[in-house]
């Protein structure tokens, strides 16, 4: 069974990323009887629905933003209860910056009523731009939880004492990435122009400021965005004879096409969309919403599913960071200004239908969509197995956009339809997605050979 594959795979000695010294100083993890291999996912589950929820509505944080606060939510969850896993250690000795003093573990402690105050301290920090109309859904949830609790009084505020202590120390941890947290701030800085040269992106409005620019200075957890590998993309070129041009036609051809007959490429377009604040989550939120969606299919314990959320959460974290760096070096201009001028004066993107503006606020190479994908796939190949059966109810019932749940054979088919869903959206050519699907494995490949 995959789960027993995850169990194999996945649960051996965290050697390089998370390895602990079993000495006896200071931060030497204390072991509780109550293990978190025994518990269920429920609390987990919950507080990442409503996290999914929450996030949708977050302005000027997608995807750069979101994806960095997935990461350390995450991190966060683990080290809240990595005192209850025995085969895995803290990572406060692989980070100079993350301090956490294990001498401060309860004696007795409730995993899910640390793991609940935990979680309402860093979804309320990390998910900054909450409407605050939406914010009381957040202490909702944790006083549920709590009155759910069976726990005596005294277990009751040890656990929740330890989960906000965590919090607190993993909030001051990622308080040290300077460059992050001035970037989220100011996501279209003013003081960036974008360099001139034939093909190059550029922006028409201010609204289309270029987004997250200098995102290849904030931290990584497990790869240096120097480390990474990079594909060049396609010369550009106006002549109907190269490849780059033919690209650009299939791109017109491809939207036009799911537009007008409304045909299955147009559900895989809308269904894989992501971009609309407020209509939808992030790219990087849908690959939070497939792991929990997985966790509950695949039948994971606590344990298992705060490791794979750990994983993903660094994945989808140091792909942005390099993401984003291959965007601002290549500068590769969207498909829509190219059509237009040279193709096709009439043409716009099946985005266009949901966004004032026809084009993300961004270089189009490689694509996060695509990247934020295999980022993603790679963990979950890792942990369940190429071969999974899964159907992705991420936006069931929704009307605006072509939601309806789609299924997949395997893994690597549903991260390949999502990378290249965004052809006949019309906003990224294909040479953008095949570079984009080749990083994101790239990334999720060093997350899993240093963390298994």
């Amino acid at each position: 069974m995959a789960h027993q594959y995850f169990k194999k795979v996945v649960l051996g000695c965290f050697i390089l990323l998370f390895s602990i010294s079993c000495n006896n100083d200071d931060n030497t993890v204390l072991q509780n009887p109550n293990q978190v291999a025994s518990l269920h996912t429920d609390t987990l589950t919950q507080w990442t629905d409503l996290i999914l929820e929450l996030e949708r509505y977050c302005e000027g944080m997608r995807p750069n933003a979101s994806a960095r606060a997935f990461a350390y939510i995450n991190l966060a969850a683990y080290e809240t209860t990595v005192a209850g896993m025995p085969d895995y250690g803290s990572n406060f000795s692989k980070y100079e910056s993350l301090a956490i003093d294990f001498k401060q573990f309860p004696s007795h402690v409730d995993y899910d009523l640390a793991l609940n105050t935990c979680l309402s301290k860093v979804t309320s920090h990390f998910l900054f731009s909450i409407p605050s109309g939406l914010k009381p859904k957040i202490e909702a949830l944790e006083n549920q939880l709590i009155l759910n609790s069976k726990s005596n009084e005294e277990v009751i505020e040890a656990s929740r004492t330890w989960g906000d202590y965590v919090a607190n120390q993993v909030i001051a941890f990622s308080q040290t990435d300077v460059e992050a947290e001035n970037q989220i701030l100011s996501p279209q800085p003013l003081s960036y122009e974008p360099p001139v040269g034939a093909g190059f992106w550029t922006y028409s409005a201010n609204e289309e400021r270029a987004l997250f620019p200098y995102w290849h200075k904030v931290r990584t957890f497990v790869i240096d965005v120097d480390e990474v590998s990079s594909v060049a993309p396609l010369n550009y070129s106006t002549s109907p004879e190269s490849d780059y041009y033919k690209e650009m036609i299939e791109v017109q051809e491809s939207n036009n096409a799911a537009k007008t007959t409304d045909t299955e490429a147009l559900w895989i377009a809308e269904f894989w969309s992501d971009d609309v604040e407020n209509l939808m989550f992030s790219p990087p939120a849908r690959q939070i919403s497939i792991a929990n969606q997985l966790i509950i299919q695949e039948k994971l314990n606590l344990e298992e599913a705060l490791v794979l959320n750990l994983k993903l959460g660094f994945s989808l974290n140091d792909v942005a960071v390099a993401t984003w760096k291959h965007k601002y070096d290549y500068m590769v201009m969207r498909p829509n200004v190219f059509i237009k001028e040279y193709i096709d004066n009439d043409f716009e993107t099946n985005l266009y239908r949901l966004v004032f503006w026809p084009n993300p606020s961004f270089p189009a190479y490689p694509s996060g969509h695509s990247s934020f994908a295999s980022a993603a796939a790679g963990i979950f190949i890792d942990t369940f197995g190429n071969n999974t059966k899964f159907t992705d109810r991420s936006h069931e019932g929704r009307t605006e956009f072509q939601g309806q749940p789609r299924t997949y054979l395997t893994i690597e088919d549903m991260a390949k339809e999502n990378a290249y869903s965004r052809i006949p959206l019309g906003v990224h050519m294909r040479m953008d997605c095949a570079e984009g699907l080749r990083l994101g494995y790239e990334i999720a490949d060093a997350v899993n050979k240093k963390t298994n």
